[in-house]
């Protein structure tokens, strides 16, 4: 059984204990906890951002170059790989400094001649497990609805800002198979 700590929280106030305390409460009490797993861990820096514009790489012909509104000023400059990738879209956007998964920092860069001022990410990029990937965003980027505001935390807006719980349920705690049973316990 995963347990969302952000949706236990909908149940019981935790806001005053960490998710390893938590995690060893819960084994004492008798359901043990085999995994606690901080899903953005590591991960800095991402934002959603607009795609402004896009235009075919002068220099190759699977690159494009992309400015894209971060929402704090003039659009910067990205070159992306991705075939989906279109002016008008909300993406995912590394910004320079940023760190993704694997501890992968992103910094300024010049593609084949072009400077490259981020990183627009698909949701692998940014440590979602490949078979949670809808398929038509499986071989690109992610795109947002357009209501989404430009400039905020991407890993908020993804709900990937939680901590999950592992628990290792045995057949006589039926009782604990739902966030509402885990919450009584």
């Amino acid at each position: 059984m995963f347990v969302s700590l952000k949706w236990l929280q909908d149940y019981v106030d935790i806001a005053d204990i960490t998710a390893s305390e938590l995690a060893e409460r819960i084994t004492r009490s008798g359901i043990e906890v085999e995994q606690v797993e901080v899903q953005n861990e590591g991960i800095t820096g991402i934002v959603v951002g607009h795609v402004v514009e896009r235009i075919q790489h002068p220099n190759a012909d699977k690159l494009s170059v992309c400015q894209v509104d971060l929402g704090n000023g003039e659009p910067v400059q990205i070159v992306c790989g991705a075939k989906n990738v279109a002016a008008g879209q909300k993406v995912a956007v590394a910004t320079v400094g940023a760190t993704l998964p694997g501890n992968f920092k992103i910094k300024k860069a010049k593609l084949r001649g072009e400077e490259s001022n981020g990183m627009i990410c698909s949701l692998t990029e940014l440590g979602v497990e490949s078979k949670l990937v809808p398929k038509e965003y499986s071989e690109g980027i992610y795109v947002f609805a357009d209501a989404t505001e430009v400039g905020q935390d991407a890993m908020n807006v993804l709900h990937r800002d939680d901590t999950v719980l592992e628990l290792s349920l045995t057949p006589n705690r039926a009782d604990a198979l739902s966030m509402i049973g885990v919450a009584y316990e």
